[in-house]
């Protein structure tokens, strides 16, 4: 008669895996008997007039209005006095 082929280490492999199939059924049955959702309402993120997320949607009477007009797009330009004050002068000891 010949030895069974079933090693310890076999034996171990095998119940582990049991044991983390059985762990999934359980999470899964939970999630079940829960029945929580996430809705999309859920999910909703909402930018306050200080830039913080919040789950509430803003107030209305607190909006401002902007004039588009005094938005300006684009860099800004430096409005400088004096402009020869950038002028670099000098001489080059060495140019890579």
């Amino acid at each position: 008669m010949g030895r069974s082929q079933e090693t310890s280490g076999k034996k171990e492999v095998r119940n582990r895996k049991d044991k983390k199939r059985k762990e999934k059924e359980q999470k899964r049955a939970k999630k079940k008997i829960d029945g929580k959702r996430s809705s999309f309402d859920d999910m909703i993120a909402y930018v306050d007039e200080f830039g913080m997320i919040s789950s509430t949607p803003p107030d209305p009477n607190r909006n401002t209005t902007v004039n588009p007009e005094t938005i300006e797009l684009g860099a800004t330009r430096s409005k400088s006095e004096n402009p020869s004050s950038f002028e670099r002068k000098g001489v080059i000891s060495f140019f890579d």
